[in-house]
């Protein structure tokens, strides 16, 4: 699976996507029309599941049969952490350290 990198203005900042499964043109008419939520959000709600984190990494995917939003984070311990959001109700999936 190829994965096109984007990047989209948020509110006054850049937040880089990585779109699998999802084309970016997709992506962003999900979140205008609602769809989804903001990717600002997104990025907000796995930045307060990991204080003082920073993201490195985030991808759309279509799967479990919703849209899920992964981000990739690298705390201030220097652990690297994945957060699987529904993309559509801002719900935390699953949080767990990568190896």
């Amino acid at each position: 699976m190829k994965k096109v990198a984007a990047v989209i203005l948020a509110s006054g900042f850049f937040a880089s996507i990585a779109i699998a499964d999802v084309r970016v043109d997709e992506a962003v008419k999900l979140q205008q029309d609602g769809k989804i939520k903001p990717f600002e959000t997104l990025n907000e709600i796995a930045l307060k599941a990991h204080p003082g984190a920073t993201i490195t990494d985030t991808e759309l995917e279509d799967k479990y049969g919703k849209y899920v939003y992964e981000v990739e984070l690298h705390d201030a311990d220097g652990q690297e952490w994945d957060v699987e959001i529904d993309a559509t109700s801002g719900e935390i999936l699953q949080t767990k350290q990568d190896d």
